[in-house]
């Protein structure tokens, strides 16, 4: 239940961020655009990494606590990228394509640095 509920909070956190710095999230370069990607990827990977110790989950179940924890993230940001001109006024409609994007791409690199966990923690084992 632990990485389920980090997984809310973590939605209303970013939902927060969005709300209020979006306009500086988004902003209208190229460079900028390569650069919040790369960021979002580092915050994917380290989120991934510490996740078993944010969830209260051993290492060797890495990957399972991820999943509990992203799942309601990502159908949380589904829902505000469904209606992102609702719920981000200040911004422009057609960037909930870059937000959509932004978040899958964090939670995927959060499974890669979750499962580099797993993997290295059950190095030598069997299955």
């Amino acid at each position: 239940m632990r990485p389920v509920l980090l997984g809310i909070v973590l939605a209303s956190a970013l939902f927060a961020l969005f709300h209020y710095a979006g306009p500086l999230f988004f902003l209208d370069t190229t460079r900028a655009f390569q650069a919040n990607f790369v960021a979002g990827g580092v915050l994917g990977l380290a989120l991934g990494l510490v996740t078993p110790a944010l969830a209260g989950r051993p290492r060797a179940k890495a990957v399972r606590a991820a999943a509990l924890m992203l799942v309601p993230l990502l159908l949380v940001m589904a829902a505000v990228t469904s209606h992102f001109a609702v719920f981000f006024p200040a911004l422009d409609p057609a960037l909930d394509k870059v937000f959509g994007s932004w978040m899958l791409w964090v939670a995927g690199f959060a499974l890669v640095g979750a499962l580099a966990v797993e993997k290295r923690t059950t190095r030598g084992e069997t299955s």
